[in-house]
Protein backbone atom coordinates (compact mmCIF):
# COMPACT_ATOMS: atom_id res chain seq x y z
CA UNK A 1 0.00 0.00 0.00
CA UNK A 2 1.60 3.45 -0.87
CA UNK A 3 -0.58 6.68 0.37
CA UNK A 4 1.11 9.62 -1.13
CA UNK A 5 -0.28 13.39 -0.57
CA UNK A 6 0.10 15.35 -3.23
CA UNK A 7 -0.01 19.44 -1.84
CA UNK A 8 0.06 22.49 -3.72
CA UNK A 9 1.09 25.67 -1.37
CA UNK A 10 -0.53 28.27 -3.58
CA UNK A 11 -3.62 26.68 -2.93
CA UNK A 12 -2.62 25.03 0.71
CA UNK A 13 -4.44 22.16 -1.10
CA UNK A 14 -3.68 18.53 -0.50
CA UNK A 15 -5.11 16.00 -2.83
CA UNK A 16 -4.11 11.89 -2.46
CA UNK A 17 -2.77 9.12 -4.53
CA UNK A 18 -3.36 5.45 -2.97
CA UNK A 19 -2.31 2.68 -4.76
CA UNK A 20 -2.91 -1.12 -3.56
CA UNK A 21 -1.93 -4.24 -5.52
CA UNK A 22 -2.17 -2.81 -8.77
CA UNK A 23 -5.15 -0.09 -8.31
CA UNK A 24 -5.51 3.45 -7.63
CA UNK A 25 -7.67 5.79 -5.87
CA UNK A 26 -7.26 9.32 -6.10
CA UNK A 27 -8.92 11.91 -3.38
CA UNK A 28 -9.67 15.31 -4.29
CA UNK A 29 -8.04 15.69 -7.74
CA UNK A 30 -6.28 19.13 -8.58
CA UNK A 31 -8.02 20.32 -12.44
CA UNK A 32 -4.78 19.51 -14.45
CA UNK A 33 -4.56 15.52 -13.76
CA UNK A 34 -1.64 14.76 -16.20
CA UNK A 35 0.58 13.97 -13.19
CA UNK A 36 -1.85 11.72 -11.73
CA UNK A 37 -2.31 9.60 -15.20
CA UNK A 38 1.54 9.88 -15.32
CA UNK A 39 2.24 8.43 -11.98
CA UNK A 40 0.11 5.61 -12.20
CA UNK A 41 1.51 4.69 -16.24
CA UNK A 42 5.00 4.33 -14.02
CA UNK A 43 3.67 2.18 -11.23
CA UNK A 44 1.68 0.09 -13.79
CA UNK A 45 -1.37 0.67 -11.91
CA UNK A 46 -4.81 1.44 -12.67
CA UNK A 47 -6.86 4.63 -11.40
CA UNK A 48 -9.97 2.83 -10.35
CA UNK A 49 -11.48 5.54 -7.92
CA UNK A 50 -11.53 9.49 -7.90
CA UNK A 51 -13.46 10.16 -4.62
CA UNK A 52 -14.95 13.73 -3.91
CA UNK A 53 -15.02 14.61 -0.26
CA UNK A 54 -17.12 17.59 -1.14
CA UNK A 55 -18.59 20.27 -3.80
CA UNK A 56 -14.97 22.40 -3.08
CA UNK A 57 -15.61 25.95 -2.89
CA UNK A 58 -11.88 27.17 -3.22
CA UNK A 59 -10.40 25.61 -6.10
CA UNK A 60 -12.25 23.27 -9.24
CA UNK A 61 -11.27 19.44 -9.13
CA UNK A 62 -9.93 17.60 -12.04
CA UNK A 63 -12.73 14.59 -10.89
CA UNK A 64 -14.34 15.29 -14.28
CA UNK A 65 -11.20 15.45 -16.94
CA UNK A 66 -10.08 12.29 -14.95
CA UNK A 67 -12.85 9.90 -15.40
CA UNK A 68 -13.32 10.81 -18.60
CA UNK A 69 -9.41 10.36 -19.60
CA UNK A 70 -8.94 7.01 -17.31
CA UNK A 71 -12.64 5.43 -17.34
CA UNK A 72 -12.96 5.66 -13.04
CA UNK A 73 -16.54 6.99 -11.50
CA UNK A 74 -16.45 9.56 -9.62
CA UNK A 75 -17.48 9.17 -5.94
CA UNK A 76 -19.48 11.34 -3.58
CA UNK A 77 -21.08 10.80 -0.35
CA UNK A 78 -24.97 11.28 0.65
CA UNK A 79 -26.89 14.43 -0.21
CA UNK A 80 -24.60 14.97 -3.28
CA UNK A 81 -26.70 15.93 -6.54
CA UNK A 82 -24.01 16.56 -9.09
CA UNK A 83 -25.52 17.12 -12.67
CA UNK A 84 -22.93 14.25 -14.43
CA UNK A 85 -22.75 10.80 -13.64
CA UNK A 86 -21.12 9.96 -10.30
CA UNK A 87 -21.67 6.83 -7.35
CA UNK A 88 -23.35 8.63 -4.44
CA UNK A 89 -22.10 6.59 -1.94
CA UNK A 90 -24.02 5.62 1.02
CA UNK A 91 -23.11 5.86 4.93
CA UNK A 92 -20.40 3.27 5.42
CA UNK A 93 -20.74 1.63 2.00
CA UNK A 94 -17.29 -0.29 1.15
CA UNK A 95 -14.93 -0.17 -1.71
CA UNK A 96 -12.13 -2.65 -2.81
CA UNK A 97 -9.31 -0.99 -3.78
CA UNK A 98 -6.08 -4.12 -4.46
CA UNK A 99 -5.50 -5.25 -0.45
CA UNK A 100 -7.60 -2.55 1.49
CA UNK A 101 -10.79 -0.92 1.49
CA UNK A 102 -12.16 2.97 1.70
CA UNK A 103 -15.35 2.89 3.49
CA UNK A 104 -17.36 6.35 3.05
CA UNK A 105 -18.17 7.82 6.61
CA UNK A 106 -20.70 10.73 5.97
CA UNK A 107 -20.01 13.70 7.85
CA UNK A 108 -22.21 17.14 7.14
CA UNK A 109 -21.60 20.21 8.88
CA UNK A 110 -19.43 21.80 6.26
CA UNK A 111 -21.59 21.04 3.75
CA UNK A 112 -24.17 18.31 3.96
CA UNK A 113 -22.31 16.07 1.52
CA UNK A 114 -19.08 16.31 3.06
CA UNK A 115 -17.86 12.87 3.59
CA UNK A 116 -14.48 11.44 5.71
CA UNK A 117 -13.63 8.53 3.58
CA UNK A 118 -11.96 5.53 6.06
CA UNK A 119 -8.83 3.28 5.10
CA UNK A 120 -8.83 -0.09 6.04
CA UNK A 121 -5.49 -1.89 5.27
CA UNK A 122 -5.56 -5.90 4.61
CA UNK A 123 -5.85 -7.00 8.25
CA UNK A 124 -8.97 -4.87 7.82
CA UNK A 125 -7.43 -2.03 10.74
CA UNK A 126 -8.07 1.70 10.78
CA UNK A 127 -5.66 2.85 9.07
CA UNK A 128 -6.04 6.38 8.04
CA UNK A 129 -8.90 9.28 7.25
CA UNK A 130 -9.26 11.52 4.21
CA UNK A 131 -11.06 13.99 6.18
CA UNK A 132 -11.75 16.84 3.49
CA UNK A 133 -12.74 19.88 5.23
CA UNK A 134 -14.51 17.99 7.95
CA UNK A 135 -11.43 17.88 9.96
CA UNK A 136 -8.33 19.55 9.34
CA UNK A 137 -5.20 20.03 11.79
CA UNK A 138 -5.87 22.69 14.60
CA UNK A 139 -9.23 23.43 13.07
CA UNK A 140 -12.51 22.45 11.76
CA UNK A 141 -14.43 23.27 8.07
CA UNK A 142 -15.95 26.36 8.56
CA UNK A 143 -20.17 26.16 8.57
CA UNK A 144 -20.84 29.25 6.77
CA UNK A 145 -20.53 28.36 3.24
CA UNK A 146 -23.09 25.77 2.67
CA UNK A 147 -26.11 27.62 3.97
CA UNK A 148 -27.78 29.03 0.57
CA UNK A 149 -27.85 25.29 -0.72
CA UNK A 150 -28.67 23.23 2.89
CA UNK A 151 -31.35 25.78 3.95
CA UNK A 152 -29.86 25.95 6.61
CA UNK A 153 -28.52 28.71 9.52
CA UNK A 154 -24.67 28.70 9.79
CA UNK A 155 -25.25 27.27 13.56
CA UNK A 156 -27.18 24.81 12.44
CA UNK A 157 -24.52 23.72 9.92
CA UNK A 158 -22.13 23.96 12.79
CA UNK A 159 -24.66 21.95 15.17
CA UNK A 160 -24.26 19.10 12.51
CA UNK A 161 -20.84 19.22 12.40
CA UNK A 162 -20.37 18.73 16.17
CA UNK A 163 -22.54 15.48 15.73
CA UNK A 164 -20.55 14.12 12.48
CA UNK A 165 -17.43 14.62 14.90
CA UNK A 166 -18.91 13.00 17.65
CA UNK A 167 -20.26 10.24 16.14
CA UNK A 168 -18.11 9.64 13.24
CA UNK A 169 -14.15 10.66 13.78
CA UNK A 170 -13.62 11.03 17.45
CA UNK A 171 -14.38 7.14 18.33
CA UNK A 172 -11.39 6.24 15.91
CA UNK A 173 -8.64 5.11 17.65
CA UNK A 174 -5.65 7.29 19.21
CA UNK A 175 -3.51 5.98 15.97
CA UNK A 176 -5.28 6.62 12.83
CA UNK A 177 -3.60 8.86 10.45
CA UNK A 178 -5.53 12.68 9.77
CA UNK A 179 -4.86 13.62 6.10
CA UNK A 180 -7.04 16.77 5.73
CA UNK A 181 -7.69 18.53 2.38
CA UNK A 182 -5.92 21.85 3.30
CA UNK A 183 -3.55 23.62 5.48
CA UNK A 184 -2.17 27.20 6.88
CA UNK A 185 -3.51 29.46 4.44
CA UNK A 186 -6.89 28.44 3.37
CA UNK A 187 -9.81 30.61 3.73
CA UNK A 188 -12.03 26.82 4.68
CA UNK A 189 -11.43 27.39 8.34
CA UNK A 190 -9.66 29.83 10.64
CA UNK A 191 -6.84 28.60 12.55
CA UNK A 192 -5.42 25.81 10.23
CA UNK A 193 -1.87 24.29 10.98
CA UNK A 194 1.18 24.36 9.06
CA UNK A 195 1.53 20.49 9.44
CA UNK A 196 -0.34 18.46 6.61
CA UNK A 197 -0.58 15.23 8.45
CA UNK A 198 -1.30 14.26 11.97
CA UNK A 199 -3.24 12.03 14.09
CA UNK A 200 -6.42 11.66 15.61
CA UNK A 201 -4.83 11.31 18.78
CA UNK A 202 -3.16 14.37 18.15
CA UNK A 203 -6.02 16.35 17.19
CA UNK A 204 -7.89 15.10 20.04
CA UNK A 205 -5.11 16.82 22.32
CA UNK A 206 -4.57 19.78 20.53
CA UNK A 207 -7.68 21.03 18.38
CA UNK A 208 -10.04 23.23 20.44
CA UNK A 209 -12.80 21.70 18.75
CA UNK A 210 -12.30 18.44 19.68
CA UNK A 211 -12.28 19.00 23.55
CA UNK A 212 -13.77 16.10 25.18
CA UNK A 213 -15.88 18.78 27.41
CA UNK A 214 -17.11 20.79 24.41
CA UNK A 215 -20.62 21.12 24.56
CA UNK A 216 -22.68 21.03 21.01
CA UNK A 217 -23.75 25.27 22.49
CA UNK A 218 -19.85 26.27 23.40
CA UNK A 219 -19.05 24.28 20.07
CA UNK A 220 -21.51 25.96 17.69
CA UNK A 221 -20.24 29.17 19.72
CA UNK A 222 -16.11 28.80 18.87
CA UNK A 223 -16.56 27.90 15.49
CA UNK A 224 -18.88 30.65 14.07
CA UNK A 225 -17.00 33.07 16.31
CA UNK A 226 -14.80 35.19 13.89
CA UNK A 227 -15.40 34.14 10.59
CA UNK A 228 -14.90 36.31 7.83
CA UNK A 229 -16.91 36.40 4.77
CA UNK A 230 -16.10 34.01 2.02
CA UNK A 231 -14.35 34.86 -0.97
CA UNK A 232 -16.70 35.98 -3.56
CA UNK A 233 -15.49 32.70 -6.02
CA UNK A 234 -16.38 30.27 -3.47
CA UNK A 235 -20.15 29.80 -4.78
CA UNK A 236 -18.65 30.22 -8.40
CA UNK A 237 -16.24 27.23 -8.03
CA UNK A 238 -18.65 25.02 -6.15
CA UNK A 239 -21.19 25.50 -9.20
CA UNK A 240 -18.40 24.59 -11.90
CA UNK A 241 -17.41 21.52 -9.86
CA UNK A 242 -21.19 20.50 -9.57
CA UNK A 243 -22.24 21.45 -12.98
CA UNK A 244 -19.16 20.72 -15.14
CA UNK A 245 -16.33 23.02 -16.95
CA UNK A 246 -14.64 22.76 -19.82
CA UNK A 247 -11.41 20.78 -20.35
CA UNK A 248 -8.19 22.70 -18.79
CA UNK A 249 -5.90 21.58 -22.08
CA UNK A 250 -8.83 23.74 -24.26
CA UNK A 251 -8.07 26.88 -21.43
CA UNK A 252 -4.39 26.38 -21.77
CA UNK A 253 -4.56 26.40 -25.94
CA UNK A 254 -6.80 29.43 -26.13
CA UNK A 255 -4.96 30.97 -23.06
CA UNK A 256 -1.57 30.62 -25.04
CA UNK A 257 -2.39 32.96 -27.62
CA UNK A 258 1.29 35.94 -27.98
CA UNK A 259 0.10 39.08 -28.65
CA UNK A 260 3.02 41.45 -30.06
CA UNK A 261 2.14 45.08 -28.29
CA UNK A 262 0.11 46.68 -30.29
CA UNK A 263 -2.03 43.87 -30.71
CA UNK A 264 -2.74 43.34 -26.93
CA UNK A 265 -3.74 47.12 -26.28
CA UNK A 266 -6.32 46.78 -29.16
CA UNK A 267 -6.97 42.98 -27.65
CA UNK A 268 -7.42 45.26 -23.99
CA UNK A 269 -9.89 48.27 -25.66
CA UNK A 270 -12.18 45.70 -27.56
CA UNK A 271 -12.69 42.81 -24.84
CA UNK A 272 -12.93 45.24 -21.66
CA UNK A 273 -10.73 42.61 -20.51
CA UNK A 274 -8.42 43.06 -16.79
CA UNK A 275 -4.69 43.62 -17.67
CA UNK A 276 -3.18 40.84 -14.87
CA UNK A 277 0.70 41.25 -14.39
CA UNK A 278 2.19 38.59 -12.47
CA UNK A 279 5.50 39.80 -12.11
CA UNK A 280 7.48 39.82 -9.35
CA UNK A 281 6.31 42.95 -7.62
CA UNK A 282 9.78 44.90 -7.82
CA UNK A 283 9.34 44.61 -11.50
CA UNK A 284 5.60 45.82 -11.17
CA UNK A 285 6.81 49.13 -8.94
CA UNK A 286 9.47 50.01 -11.80
CA UNK A 287 7.09 49.86 -15.03
CA UNK A 288 3.83 48.49 -15.29
CA UNK A 289 1.05 49.15 -18.30
CA UNK A 290 -1.73 51.58 -16.48
CA UNK A 291 -4.89 50.06 -14.69
CA UNK A 292 -2.99 46.62 -14.62
CA UNK A 293 -3.74 44.67 -11.30
CA UNK A 294 -1.01 42.95 -9.75
CA UNK A 295 -1.07 39.65 -8.28
CA UNK A 296 2.55 37.76 -8.46
CA UNK A 297 2.60 34.33 -9.61
CA UNK A 298 5.26 33.73 -6.15
CA UNK A 299 2.61 34.81 -3.91
CA UNK A 300 -0.11 33.54 -2.64
CA UNK A 301 -1.72 34.06 -6.55
CA UNK A 302 -4.53 31.85 -7.34
CA UNK A 303 -6.31 32.61 -3.97
CA UNK A 304 -5.77 36.68 -4.40
CA UNK A 305 -7.32 36.19 -8.02
CA UNK A 306 -10.07 34.59 -6.50
CA UNK A 307 -10.86 36.56 -3.83
CA UNK A 308 -10.34 40.33 -5.45
CA UNK A 309 -11.46 39.90 -9.55
CA UNK A 310 -14.17 37.41 -7.65
CA UNK A 311 -15.77 36.79 -11.25
CA UNK A 312 -14.13 33.99 -12.97
CA UNK A 313 -16.09 34.55 -16.66
CA UNK A 314 -13.99 37.93 -16.57
CA UNK A 315 -11.54 38.08 -19.44
CA UNK A 316 -7.99 38.32 -18.64
CA UNK A 317 -4.94 39.55 -20.75
CA UNK A 318 -1.59 38.42 -18.76
CA UNK A 319 1.62 40.11 -18.59
CA UNK A 320 3.77 37.12 -17.39
CA UNK A 321 7.86 36.61 -16.94
CA UNK A 322 9.15 34.86 -20.01
CA UNK A 323 8.37 31.11 -20.12
CA UNK A 324 5.53 31.14 -17.42
CA UNK A 325 2.97 31.92 -19.60
CA UNK A 326 0.82 28.94 -19.12
CA UNK A 327 1.73 28.19 -15.49
CA UNK A 328 -0.24 31.44 -14.85
CA UNK A 329 -3.07 30.07 -17.12
CA UNK A 330 -2.65 26.76 -15.22
CA UNK A 331 -2.71 28.11 -12.15
CA UNK A 332 -5.62 31.02 -13.00
CA UNK A 333 -7.88 27.59 -14.37
CA UNK A 334 -7.66 25.91 -10.84
CA UNK A 335 -9.75 28.85 -9.03
CA UNK A 336 -11.89 28.68 -12.49
CA UNK A 337 -10.69 31.65 -14.10
CA UNK A 338 -10.95 30.27 -17.81
CA UNK A 339 -10.98 33.22 -19.89
CA UNK A 340 -7.71 34.28 -20.61
CA UNK A 341 -7.69 35.46 -23.73
CA UNK A 342 -4.07 35.79 -24.40
CA UNK A 343 -0.61 37.31 -22.87
CA UNK A 344 1.32 39.81 -23.61
CA UNK A 345 4.66 38.79 -26.48
CA UNK A 346 8.07 39.67 -24.81
CA UNK A 347 6.62 40.86 -21.59
CA UNK A 348 6.89 44.30 -20.35
CA UNK A 349 9.58 44.81 -22.02
CA UNK A 350 8.33 44.65 -25.40
CA UNK A 351 5.46 46.94 -23.99
CA UNK A 352 8.44 49.65 -23.16
CA UNK A 353 10.28 48.71 -26.89
CA UNK A 354 7.02 49.78 -28.71
CA UNK A 355 6.65 53.07 -26.91
CA UNK A 356 3.55 52.74 -25.00
CA UNK A 357 2.69 54.50 -22.12
CA UNK A 358 3.40 53.24 -19.05
CA UNK A 359 3.24 54.29 -15.23
CA UNK A 360 5.03 53.29 -12.13
CA UNK A 361 4.57 52.73 -8.47
CA UNK A 362 5.95 55.22 -5.90
CA UNK A 363 7.76 52.82 -2.78
CA UNK A 364 10.19 53.83 -0.62
CA UNK A 365 12.40 51.57 2.22
CA UNK A 366 11.08 51.65 5.90
CA UNK A 367 14.13 53.74 7.06
CA UNK A 368 12.89 56.44 4.38
CA UNK A 369 9.62 55.94 6.20
CA UNK A 370 10.56 56.23 9.35
CA UNK A 371 12.55 59.62 8.21
CA UNK A 372 9.09 61.05 6.88
CA UNK A 373 7.13 59.69 9.52
CA UNK A 374 9.59 61.60 12.28
CA UNK A 375 8.85 65.15 9.99
CA UNK A 376 5.02 65.15 10.02
CA UNK A 377 2.01 63.21 10.50
CA UNK A 378 1.08 61.05 7.45
CA UNK A 379 -1.90 58.75 6.97
CA UNK A 380 -0.64 55.25 6.99
CA UNK A 381 -3.08 52.28 5.87
CA UNK A 382 -2.31 48.46 6.72
CA UNK A 383 -3.51 45.95 4.53
CA UNK A 384 -2.92 43.05 6.50
CA UNK A 385 -5.77 40.88 7.85
CA UNK A 386 -7.27 41.86 11.11
CA UNK A 387 -5.60 39.04 13.17
CA UNK A 388 -1.92 40.69 11.85
CA UNK A 389 -3.53 44.01 12.55
CA UNK A 390 -4.68 43.18 16.10
CA UNK A 391 -1.63 41.56 16.84
CA UNK A 392 0.57 44.85 16.41
CA UNK A 393 0.81 47.66 13.98
CA UNK A 394 2.11 51.04 13.38
CA UNK A 395 0.38 53.22 16.02
CA UNK A 396 -2.51 55.09 14.30
CA UNK A 397 -2.61 53.38 11.01
CA UNK A 398 -6.01 52.28 9.41
CA UNK A 399 -7.05 48.81 8.72
CA UNK A 400 -8.19 48.06 5.69
CA UNK A 401 -7.46 44.21 4.52
CA UNK A 402 -6.67 43.59 0.66
CA UNK A 403 -9.30 40.72 0.96
CA UNK A 404 -11.99 43.65 1.16
CA UNK A 405 -10.17 46.44 0.15
CA UNK A 406 -12.81 47.66 -2.45
CA UNK A 407 -15.38 48.15 0.92
CA UNK A 408 -12.61 50.67 2.23
CA UNK A 409 -12.49 52.87 -0.83
CA UNK A 410 -14.15 56.24 0.70
CA UNK A 411 -11.34 55.56 3.66
CA UNK A 412 -8.45 56.61 1.57
CA UNK A 413 -7.56 60.54 1.52
CA UNK A 414 -8.41 61.75 -1.88
CA UNK A 415 -5.70 64.71 -2.14
CA UNK A 416 -3.55 63.87 0.50
CA UNK A 417 -0.66 61.58 0.03
CA UNK A 418 -0.93 58.85 2.09
CA UNK A 419 1.32 55.27 2.99
CA UNK A 420 0.21 51.76 2.44
CA UNK A 421 1.77 48.55 3.80
CA UNK A 422 0.99 44.86 4.45
CA UNK A 423 3.53 42.10 6.25
CA UNK A 424 6.08 41.67 3.77
CA UNK A 425 5.60 44.11 0.34
CA UNK A 426 3.93 42.14 -1.81
CA UNK A 427 -0.23 42.31 -0.34
CA UNK A 428 0.61 46.57 -0.51
CA UNK A 429 1.79 46.50 -3.96
CA UNK A 430 -1.49 44.33 -5.32
CA UNK A 431 -3.35 46.91 -3.09
CA UNK A 432 -1.64 49.95 -4.34
CA UNK A 433 -2.55 48.50 -8.21
CA UNK A 434 -6.28 48.48 -7.26
CA UNK A 435 -6.17 51.66 -6.02
CA UNK A 436 -4.47 53.32 -8.90
CA UNK A 437 -6.60 51.45 -11.27
CA UNK A 438 -9.36 52.92 -9.41
CA UNK A 439 -8.15 56.50 -10.62
CA UNK A 440 -6.09 56.95 -6.68
CA UNK A 441 -2.58 57.42 -7.18
CA UNK A 442 -1.90 59.61 -4.51
CA UNK A 443 0.10 56.53 -2.65
CA UNK A 444 3.14 55.37 -1.66
CA UNK A 445 4.49 51.76 -0.97
CA UNK A 446 6.57 50.92 2.23
CA UNK A 447 8.76 47.76 0.88
CA UNK A 448 9.66 45.24 3.27
CA UNK A 449 6.27 45.85 5.09
CA UNK A 450 5.76 45.39 8.82
CA UNK A 451 8.54 43.11 8.65
CA UNK A 452 11.22 46.03 7.88
CA UNK A 453 8.87 48.70 9.95
CA UNK A 454 9.38 46.94 13.13
CA UNK A 455 13.21 46.40 12.51
CA UNK A 456 13.92 50.02 12.41
CA UNK A 457 12.07 51.12 15.62
CA UNK A 458 8.96 52.79 14.47
CA UNK A 459 6.59 53.11 17.18
CA UNK A 460 4.20 49.67 17.20
CA UNK A 461 1.19 49.00 19.66
CA UNK A 462 -1.69 46.78 19.81
CA UNK A 463 -4.57 48.72 20.66
CA UNK A 464 -7.11 49.69 18.43
CA UNK A 465 -7.96 53.08 17.55
CA UNK A 466 -11.78 53.91 17.09
CA UNK A 467 -11.44 54.53 13.14
CA UNK A 468 -10.37 51.33 12.09
CA UNK A 469 -12.83 49.14 14.29
CA UNK A 470 -15.83 47.53 12.64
Amino acid sequence: MKIEQIYTGCLAQGAYYIESNGEIAIIDPLREVKPYIDRAKADNATIKYIFETHFHADFVSGHLTLSRETGAPIIFGPNANPSFEAIIASDGQEFELGDITIVALHTPGHTMESTTYLLRDSNGKDHAIFSGDTLFLGDVGRPDLAQKAAHLTQEELAGTLFDSLRSKIMPLADDVIVYPAHGAGSACGKNLSKETVGTIGEQKRTNYALRADMTREEFIKEVTDGLLPPPQYFPLNVKMNKEGYEDIDEIIKRGTHALEPDAFEAAVNESGALVLDVRHQRDYIRGHIPRSIFIGLDGGFAPWVGALIGDVKQPLLLVTPEGREEETITRLSRVGFDNTLGYLKGGFEAWMNAGKEYDTLKSISAEEFKQELSEKDIPVFDVRKPGEYEAAHVKDAHLTPLDFLNDHLAEFPSEETFYIHCAGGYRSVIAASILKSRGIHNLVDIAGGFKDIKQVGIPITDEVCPSTQK
